[in-house]
């Protein structure tokens, strides 16, 4: 089906910003904006038919200027935290924007997630996208290199909403780009009930600033532990140091059990009991974050509902956090020459 577009305001230097509708034969349809590559809304069919939208966001354009906590946007250069704002590359200490206490965080104060991306929207035999592009120049946020990124989300016809990275620079860089969007299947209340089954028998757990110290742990006889199905709130309340580090939840990166597959695998799974929908999240990354909305507070509102505490779930497909400054994980260095490439897909069924 072609793409249709339309006006979503403008930014407050007067450059206007496009809200691009993507929809196929079985009743999915995703609404995102080129601010941000931000994802709006995800309408997506329950087992009886009924479509909800299925995403955390707004209506309108005010509030992810100024409220939105990385609702439905992309995120780069680096996507979650890296320790003290600084690392070093190639004996050059850089630093960073301190947007996280003393981390940076999710690419810094004007990250992927706050730029204006140029547009254009295309259909072919996958299905009908959108295709944005940015140049990040040299020392933007801190970090070295012009990098130049174009990110493609199309929709299919098996109501699979893939999102492909593409970046190269002209100066050795960190890279670790990931997709933000808060999920609820339901469309409404916590997603506590949601079944949740992980792709991970490890995590990294974290310091009180929630940067991965300490060996990679088991999620054997943990809370963490979600390798058959349990609902998201079935242990995330209890007694671990873990937990009420992230402000009583999960806000922790998973590492993907591979058996030695390559490219897209399964990392997590959801289920929403009463309506039946099904999430299964893809990716090509060694990693995800599962981050359970433990920071949100109801304060927020949109789309004509409070955003509440434990109100949504996000898995962000991407490399291990703090990989500039810990090097037991493996590089996310992209240097002249080089292709980063990554794939993702949210697939949904009922």
């Amino acid at each position: 089906m072609p793409v249709q577009s339309a006006p979503f305001g403008s930014l407050p230097d007067g450059r206007e910003v496009t809200q691009f509708i993507l929809r196929n034969s079985k009743g999915m349809e995703v609404r995102l904006i080129n601010y941000g590559g931000i994802i709006t809304h995800l309408f997506a069919p329950d087992r009886d038919g009924n479509v909800a939208d299925v995403v955390m966001g707004f209506d309108e354009l005010a509030p992810y200027l100024t409220d939105s906590p990385y609702f439905g946007a992309l995120i780069g250069r680096f996507g979650n935290r890296i320790a003290g704002g600084r690392f070093e590359l190639d004996g050059v200490e850089y630093r960073l924007d301190q947007n996280d206490g003393e981390n940076h965080l999710h690419g810094g104060v004007e990250g992927f997630d706050k730029k204006l991306w140029d547009a254009e929207p295309f259909e072919d035999d996958r299905g009908a996208g959108v295709r944005l592009s940015l140049v990040s120049p040299d020392g933007d946020q801190g970090y070295p290199g012009t990098l130049s990124v174009t990110v493609e989300y199309w929709l299919t016809d098996d109501n699979q909403l893939i999102t492909d990275y593409r970046a190269t620079t002209d100066k050795a860089t960190p890279v670790n780009l990931t997709q933000h969007s808060y999920f609820n299947l339901a469309g409404k209340g916590t997603v506590r009930d949601h079944q949740l089954t992980l792709n991970a028998s490890k995590y990294t757990p974290v310091s009180d600033k929630l940067i991965p110290e300490g060996p990679l742990v088991e999620v054997a006889g943990t809370a963490f532990d979600f390798r058959k199905p349990k609902a998201i709130g079935a242990e995330i309340d209890v007694d671990d140091i873990q937990l009420k580090r992230a402000n009583g939840g999960y806000d922790h990166n998973f590492v993907v059990d591979r058996q030695g597959e390559q490219g897209e695998v399964l990392a997590a799974r959801a289920e929403e009991p009463v309506s039946g929908r099904v999430l299964e999240v893809w990716t090509e990354e060694p990693c995800f974050q599962l981050y359970t909305g433990n920071f949100l507070d109801g304060s927020v509102e949109g789309k004509g509902q409070k955003q509440i505490r434990h109100g949504a779930f996000c898995v962000e497909p991407q490399h291990f956090p703090d990989s500039p400054n810990q090097d037991r994980f493996p590089s996310t260095i992209v240097r002249p020459g080089d292709t980063y490439h990554t794939r993702m897909s949210f697939r949904f069924s009922h």
